[in-house]
């Protein structure tokens, strides 16, 4: 797959059996077995090096930043494919690549539902939404502010827009947000953004889950619910 910058990344695609394909992201290592889980329901599944990362090319920003091309380049990918029918083309992120899903959704009507699984805070975007941010601004700006500017002048990239002003604009395509209770603090802001995104956005909060673990701490509940949301956004007639 090339960007529309021009790199070149690194992909692994398992051929779709039920005529639809989801983006299981960042990285071909880390969603392996969110990968292993859709393909043994017939899903097709595109795991991908995000820019810098793996064989890809690029520079890379662990927050994910200037990343929104390296996933319009995998739903133009599997757009082309003649196994994903009606362009039935989901993704399911982690972390950051959760976070990179939204955003890319929010710009994209190509990706017609989203999984985001322990996403949080981007920037100091999100910072000011946190329950514990302290009432006046400048006690709580200035260490976010510190690591934006350092993100800034790292990756040569603008921090990305407010997740919870993206979401609005994914509706009225749906969202599965998950945030594993014992996580990191900042997936409290999934309660921002599922009241953000409106009534198509729905909110799984997993007892006894890490950041990232639901698939390891409910395995058979993380499936149900997981390959039941594919299921009803992607193989239902458009």
């Amino acid at each position: 797959m090339t960007t529309s910058d021009g790199l070149r990344l690194a992909g692994w695609y398992v051929p779709s059996r039920n005529g639809a394909a989801v983006i299981a992201f960042p990285g071909r290592t880390g969603p392996v077995a969110h990968a292993r889980m859709l393909a043994r329901h017939g899903y097709g599944v595109l795991l991908l090096d995000r820019r810098g990362e793996g064989r890809s090319e690029g520079d890379y920003n662990a927050r994910g930043w200037g990343g929104e091309p390296d996933l319009r380049a995998a739903v133009a990918y599997l757009r082309a494919r003649h196994d994903v029918r009606d362009a039935r083309i989901g993704g399911l992120g982690l972390s950051v690549g959760g976070e990179l899903l939204l955003q890319t959704a929010a710009h994209d009507s190509g990706l017609r539902a989203v999984v985001s699984d322990g996403a949080g805070m981007r920037s100091v975007a999100e910072q000011k939404h946190m329950l514990d941010a302290p009432g006046e601004p400048l006690r709580w700006i200035a260490p976010i502010t510190i690591e934006t500017a350092a993100g800034m002048a790292l990756s040569d990239h603008l921090p990305p827009a407010d997740l919870a002003d993206l979401m609005p604009l994914i509706a009225p395509r749906p969202v599965l947000l998950i945030r594993g209770l014992e996580g990191h603090g900042d997936e409290a802001l999934n309660r921002v953004y599922r009241a953000a995104g409106g009534p198509t956005v729905a909110l799984w909060e997993i007892p006894r889950a890490g950041h990232t673990a639901g698939l390891r701490a409910a395995p058979d509940q993380y499936e149900r619910k997981v390959v039941g949301f594919f299921d009803r956004a992607l193989l239902k007639a458009p």
